[in-house]
């Protein structure tokens, strides 16, 4: 719906496109079931504010609480410092962005600006409860300053608009002068500010300004420009502060950091006669390329300060995003249909369309940012956007390809036009894959994409921290990667997780041997379809399993029962030990995060994966003993509290059942984490949402097929309502899934017999065609399992059976 080029579309001429597509087919109002405020607790770390699907701008109220606030604002009473215009969203570690925030005060106590709050803390004002709102494109909160603030946004542009009271006074009830004052501070998020300027126009009060900053979960720094306009009052006066003084001269300065941490607190400031009608309205314009740029933003996109027109084109932006999903719910709760559709809404939070506002590099090529990260992205979001907005994933296909032409590297990890972190393998490999498995083809030049990938597999970067893959000699010699591996080819990353990336480096290399086969690179196809088996290398058959409090022994010990793990293993070929709970709920759950303290998996245990063999799971049935015995072992990984759903790589073995004949306990599965540890609270995330993972997970689980990232299989389970249906913007055909014998207490849980198109089904599984091709499947439901998808003629494809 956006332009590839430098010239964004105004947010009418976005409007103008929605109009006549159908933009509310439904017979309700979808944002009614829309709570973007799930996940804004409890470390979910939500972004709930004022967006587009895929928009840079991202406008919401910013807040003091130093461990809730990466998405911004967060549910509490945590006092609100300002409110910023760029955000990203459910992100972990540090927070990000939430540059250039502005604060709004009615007046200045005795009318001397002086008097007025300038510094974050002095400024911090708390909300009044209840009055925070949100719905797709709008977010609102009162002060108790007396001042209500609502926003939306364009692309690049957030849009305010300021409600002030004709009775404001101060904390000690002295009454204020009806003479709104409005700062904008040279800040960000994580006071990162290394250096920066402001300059504010004495005439018309604009405000411009820019700053240098960091990433948060990447290197190096990053320009951020913005460009602030005002309507509603006339100017009274402007200038600018530092520290809690502020003056009418100069009327701009620069700020350095000098050492200081936090950066000494600057920016500037326009003052204004009284509102005519109580309202100001405060445009503010952001880009990576220039101040000029971020002012023509702001005129282009919303060149008449006309909110409620922006956000009727925000809105219409949404619904026609969300247009493509019909559902059935009768009987299904309000919770579940709220749970469901904020979880799409959010999946189309990020990746952001950054497209015309990259400096790095010339290119008619999209560009998209904010990927936090492919590794987690790659397991949902991206099969999802595949499914909903085929146009937006093929974007953003376009953009990986792209930055490979310019880096050198697909990205792992990639935010505010820097690197990110590699937290495994080489991801975007998965997901350009899947793509190209599922007729994303539009404008892709797939053998550039080959080539990136191919890259991976075979050049270790200089610094594989941040692109790539490390150990590549190793892995190329050994077929692992080794524990203290002997690097020296590359220059920077930590030699540690090495089980994890081992699989992981298992899993890209079948990735790229689907992609060749599929460009008739018959010798490559071979050769990485070999190197998917590295898996095995990592497996020690005698490994046994003795778990710290498990729920059914929650003081004690036991031996698990099950024997053969992955363990770590040495360039000797010996094997070394990590207890196999290491990393879960159960044992030092919080110790394997990206750190030089030498643990071998990331983010889990060695429980968690050693079930991480998506490319050849009859293998790895086997290996661990059969159909029956992977049936035990996967359902006391599930029962023993040794997973926690709320980190990606849980959500493929809830749907693993499948591969050993026993769909009905992937329903089953399902429905043990949805609502129980997803549900409508503001703490109703199992995790932080990483840019909408979590979210997609939902999603994607109760549509009922869920995609094998990298593969073109979808595991089959009944839809959590009695039909969806799905139409694909490729080619307009539309694909329905209908349960036949629903019920809304989900005791008729189970497939008894399935139909494609009027004729009987068998397989657990189906392939993307169905969604293009459009089309019926037609599951009959029943309370006790069946034989339905329980053969091996009915099991999903494993490269050992041939592919």
């Amino acid at each position: 719906m956006r332009s590839f080029g430098s010239k964004s579309l105004s947010v009418l001429a976005l409007a103008a496109q929605v109009t006549g597509l159908g933009v509310e087919k439904r017979g309700f109002d979808v944002f009614q079931y829309v709570d973007p405020f799930i996940g804004t607790s409890n470390g979910g770390h939500v972004f709930p504010g004022a967006t587009l699907p895929f928009g840079m701008a991202k406008a919401v109220a910013d807040i003091d609480d130093p461990n809730e606030k990466q998405g911004g604002f967060a549910s509490g009473d945590s006092d609100i410092t300002g409110f910023s215009h760029m955000h990203d969203s459910g992100t972990g570690g540090s927070p990000s962005l939430g540059n250039f925030p502005f604060f709004p005060q009615s007046g200045c106590p005795e009318d001397l600006v002086d008097n007025c709050f300038f510094t974050k803390t002095d400024r911090a004002s708390k909300r009044i409860n209840g009055t925070a709102e949100a719905h797709p494109g709008y977010f609102a909160v009162s002060l108790n300053t007396s001042i209500h603030t609502e926003m939306t946004v364009s692309n690049h542009t957030a849009l305010y608009r300021l409600t002030f009271s004709k009775n404001a006074t101060t904390a000690q009830n002295t009454p204020l002068p009806s003479s709104p004052l409005i700062l904008f501070d040279l800040t960000d998020l994580p006071d990162s500010r290394i250096n920066g300027s402001i300059a504010v126009d004495e005439k018309t009060g604009r405000i411009t300004g820019n700053g240098t900053f960091s990433p948060s979960f990447g290197l190096g720094t990053y320009d951020l420009h913005f460009c602030a306009d005002f309507s509603g009052a006339a100017i009274r006066d402007t200038g600018v502060f530092m520290n809690n003084r502020a003056g009418s001269q100069p009327k701009s300065l620069r700020a350095v950091q000098n050492g200081n941490s936090p950066p000494t607190p600057a920016g500037a400031w326009t003052q204004f006669k009284e509102p005519a009608n109580d309202q100001l309205l405060v445009r503010v314009g952001v880009s990576f390329i220039s101040v000029e740029k971020a002012c023509n933003n702001a005129q282009t996109e919303i060149p008449e300060f006309d909110f409620d027109k922006v956000l009727q084109s925000a809105e219409d932006a949404w619904r026609d995003k969300l247009s493509v999903l019909e559902i059935d719910a009768t009987g299904v709760s309000e919770e579940l249909q709220t749970i469901f559709w904020s979880g799409v809404y959010r999946a189309m939070i990020s990746p952001q369309d950054y497209t015309g506002e990259n400096p790095l590099w010339e290119s008619d090529e999209p560009y998209y940012d904010s990927y936090y990260c492919i590794w987690d992205s790659a397991r949902s979001i991206h099969p999802l956007l595949t499914l909903l907005d085929p146009h937006s994933q093929t974007l953003m296909v376009r953009s990986l390809i792209d930055i490979y032409r310019h880096e050198g590297k697909l990205p792992d990890c990639r935010m505010s036009l820097c690197k990110g972190y590699t937290q495994g393998g080489s991801n975007a490999d998965i997901v350009l894959a899947d793509a190209y498995l599922k007729n994303i083809t539009e404008g892709v030049d797939w053998e550039t994409g080959y080539e990136a990938v191919v890259s991976d597999a075979e050049d270790e970067p200089v610094d594989w921290a941040v692109e790539g893959r490390g150990g590549l000699a190793s892995w190329k010699s050994l077929g692992y990667i080794p524990t203290d591996d002997f690097d020296p080819s590359g220059g920077g990353g930590l030699f540690t997780r090495s089980i994890s990336r081992t699989v992981e480096y298992a899993y890209n290399d079948f990735c790229i041997a689907e992609m060749a086969k599929g460009l008739g690179k018959t010798a490559d196809a071979e050769k990485y379809l070999a190197r998917s088996n590295n898996w095995k290398n990592m497996y020690k058959a005698d490994q046994k399993s003795y778990v710290n409090g498990s729920n059914a022994y929650p003081d004690s010990t036991v031996d698990s029962g099950f024997v053969g793990f992955l363990q770590p293993r040495y360039l000797n070929g010996t094997f070394g030990y990590q207890d196999p709970s290491f990393c879960s709920p159960l044992l030092s759950f919080t110790s394997c995060y990206l750190n030089p303290d030498g643990h071998e998996t990331y983010e889990g245990s060695s429980w968690l994966y050693t079930f991480f063999v998506p490319q050849d799971m009859s293998s790895l049935i086997t290996t661990l003993g059969g159909p029956t015995s992977f049936v035990s072992r996967l359902t006391y990984l599930h029962t023993s509290g040794l997973l926690y759903i709320g980190d990606e790589q849980a959500f493929l073995p809830v749907f693993q059942f499948h591969y050993a004949g026993r769909p009905a306990l992937s329903a089953l599965t399902s429905h043990s984490y949805i609502p129980s540890q997803f549900n409508t609270s503001v703490s109703g995330l199992a995790g932080n949402d990483d840019s909408g993972a979590m979210g997609s997970f939902i999603a994607l689980s109760m549509l009922g097929l869920w995609p094998v990232p990298g593969q073109d299989v979808y595991l089959i389970t009944p839809p959590y309502f009695p039909s969806i249906s799905l139409t694909n913007r490729q080619t307009g055909k539309t694909a329905t899934v209908r349960n036949v014998g629903f019920d809304a207490g989900y005791e008729n849980l189970y497939i008894q017999s399935a139909t494609l198109n009027g004729k009987p089904w068998t397989k657990n599984w189906l392939d993307h065609s169905f969604w293009l091709e459009g089309g019926t499947l037609e599951l009959v439901l029943g309370k006790n399992e069946s034989l339905w998808g329980t053969t091996d003629g009915d099991l999903p494809p494993s490269s050992s059976g041939g592919w």
